[in-house]
């Protein structure tokens, strides 16, 4: 069983920002596998299916970025699940604009969703499925950048690689995560 979380921000207002890359992958797996992420649960927006013959969940947790982890832990703790079997999908700043990278582990960086994760579960071992969301200008402000929406020249791009990294995860339930790396990490959409 595994659960797959999409970061992201709740509401209207961040629906297309670059910081809820997450929760647009999570909306096209769930498109994938006709899955309906509509349950109101473990401070998220849950729903339930199966990639083959694995058990998964999609998780849109609803408690904004920084605190992302709270739903992540309720939701591992709920399943008695470790950090193992769970994929978080999230946008990133380091890597070029629509790039998929999958890491099997690792620190979170400068990322505030991932820093929660980390934080209140304890554990550094949970794969990430990033996606590149482009590189501020120096004198631009962070905050301001990821809650930006994508220009429209940039949206056919974005959109090619949330859906390869749909399939990315697609491929790790089913192939495994080293298959996954090797036909979908530093690609560009």
């Amino acid at each position: 069983m595994y659960i797959i979380v999409g970061l992201g921000n709740p509401g209207k207002k961040y629906e297309a920002t670059r910081h809820n890359v997450g929760f647009m992958t999570i909306d096209t797996l769930a498109e994938k596998l006709n899955i309906k992420v509509n349950k109101i649960k473990f401070k998220g927006l849950l729903g339930e299916g199966r990639i083959a013959e694995e058990k998964v969940i999609l998780l849109k947790p609803q408690t904004f970025m920084n605190n992302s982890g709270e739903s992540i832990v309720e939701i591992l703790n709920f399943y008695k699940l470790k950090p193992e079997n769970l994929y978080v999908i999230a946008d990133d700043i380091d890597i070029e604009f629509a790039q998929i990278k999958i890491k099997k582990n690792g620190s979170a960086g400068t990322h505030n969703g991932l820093k929660s994760i980390v934080n209140l579960t304890g554990s550094k071992d949970f794969a990430r499925f990033k996606v590149g969301v482009g590189k501020k200008h120096p004198n631009e402000d962070l905050a301001s950048f990821v809650l930006s929406n994508f220009p429209a020249k940039d949206k056919k791009h974005i959109e090619g690689a949330i859906e390869a990294c749909a399939d990315a995860v697609i491929e790790s339930v089913t192939s495994g995560i080293d298959k996954a790396m090797n036909n979908y990490n530093n690609n560009i959409y």
